[in-house]
């Protein structure tokens, strides 16, 4: 046997000004007592006075207020009857039930997770997410608490995020790939998708979800400084390496155009060889005065 969710849904509740209302409650409120002024021997006044008291005090129990970005929904002993969403002094029947709740964007920072990346790797990562209610119904009887149920599924969403998604680039890699760190606009939109239908049930819009701290786990963390470090090294090594051979090129294309001096396959290999010792090498050159020929 299968049980059937109802979803509730949002919509406008029957209510008055509440200033008016106040006004009368408290012209009937003050008639009351002046009713039974008139003559206290009189049953009929005394009741009728009586009566006139309770029912201003009554309208006035009906009084509530509300701000801007502010909705009341109104129930009848637990049967939701609409949300208000006008702002000031309002009022509703007294034997209305009331719940208040904030349409105002809320900002929510994320406890840091430690999860694995999609190589396995420990990564420490939180998010910060903007959000909002937007169906008042769904947000109070859809789920049991919102705000922890937001609060669930944006831990949710970023361990999911974080396993569709390496930390960072790998030389193992044979196609470029997405990667936490590279790609933060497109994972925050990922992960902005992901939030929006998780938290739909709820009666809750996402505005906006980015990372808001991306890290190693701390047992992997130097290890992977090292690594990084190592890849640095590598990277501006081939680059200084492929602009020496541009030089060295170049040079000596110059020396043959211009005539400056005729190289054989041997004499060429050894000039290049010290031109790319001299651009390549970590620390300046030293010169070496030849005082002998060429070959000597």
């Amino acid at each position: 046997m299968t049980t059937t969710h109802s979803k509730s849904t949002e919509r406008p509740a029957s209510t008055a000004n509440g200033l008016l209302m106040l006004l009368l409650g408290l012209l009937l409120i003050v008639a009351g007592p002046v009713i039974v002024a008139q003559d206290p021997d009189n049953a009929l006044l005394v009741v009728g006075g009586v009566v006139t008291a309770v029912i201003g005090l009554l309208l006035v129990c009906g009084l509530y207020s509300l701000q801007p970005n502010e909705a009341m929904a109104i129930l009848l002993f637990g049967d939701y009857r609409g949300t208000d969403r006008k702002t000031g002094l309002r009022w509703v029947l007294p034997w209305y039930s009331r719940k208040k709740i904030s349409l105002r964007v809320r900002n929510l920072t994320s406890d840091k997770l430690k999860v694995n990346d999609r190589r396995g790797s420990p990564i420490e990562i939180a998010a910060n997410v903007v959000w909002r209610v937007e169906d008042s119904a769904q947000a109070l009887f859809d789920v049991d608490d919102y705000q922890a149920f937001v609060n669930i599924q944006v831990d949710t969403a970023l361990r999911d995020i974080a396993s569709h998604y390496a930390y960072d680039h790998g030389d193992e890699a044979d196609e470029p790939e997405m990667t936490l760190r590279a790609d933060a606009e497109d994972v925050a939109g990922r992960l902005r998708d992901e939030l929006v239908g998780r938290v739909r049930v709820a009666g809750v819009a996402v505005d906006e979800a980015r990372l808001a701290h991306l890290a190693y786990a701390p047992e992997i963390a130097g290890a992977m400084l090292k690594r990084q470090q190592a890849e640095a090294v590598l990277s501006a090594r081939r680059l200084i390496v492929r602009g020496a051979v541009g030089m060295v090129e170049n040079a000596l294309t110059d020396l043959g155009e211009r005539g400056v001096v005729e190289l054989d396959e041997e004499r060429k290999a050894a000039m290049v060889s010290n031109l790319l010792v001299v651009l390549c090498a970590d620390r300046e050159a030293q010169p070496v005065v030849n005082t002998g020929t060429l070959y000597g």
